[in-house]
């Protein structure tokens, strides 16, 4: 008996309205979350601080992108870049490309 599988495209099912980021959930376990999430000329809003209580693995596979962190330090992304935000810190996207769209994949985890 063949096995089923699903096949999939990370780069479909997204709406891309450019107010909003746009997640699909892609897996969840008990110590992570795998996400898929589009961009589009997003901004977080400049009051809304973005924390997780669990680390972060955010991975840009398109696009380009800014990160602020509330130490002051921006992060600048391009098409394959990523980096691990510890739990609990304060940041916020302040930039993402509109042509090429912004394609994340992110992980979060507990150690």
């Amino acid at each position: 008996m063949p096995l089923k599988i699903q096949i999939e495209n990370f780069y479909t099912g997204f709406k891309t309205n450019p107010l909003l980021e746009n997640y699909i959930d892609v897996l969840n376990g008990n110590k992570f979350r795998l996400e898929k999430i589009i961009s589009k000329g997003y901004k977080t809003p400049k009051t809304k601080w973005l924390s997780e209580s669990v680390d972060e693995f955010v991975l840009l596979l398109k696009g380009k992108a800014e990160i602020l962190f509330e130490t002051g330090q921006i992060v600048e992304l391009k098409e394959g870049d990523y980096l691990i935000i510890p739990s609990n810190t304060k940041h916020k996207v302040v930039k993402t490309s509109i042509r090429p769209l912004c394609y994340w994949l992110t992980i979060h985890f507990k150690k």
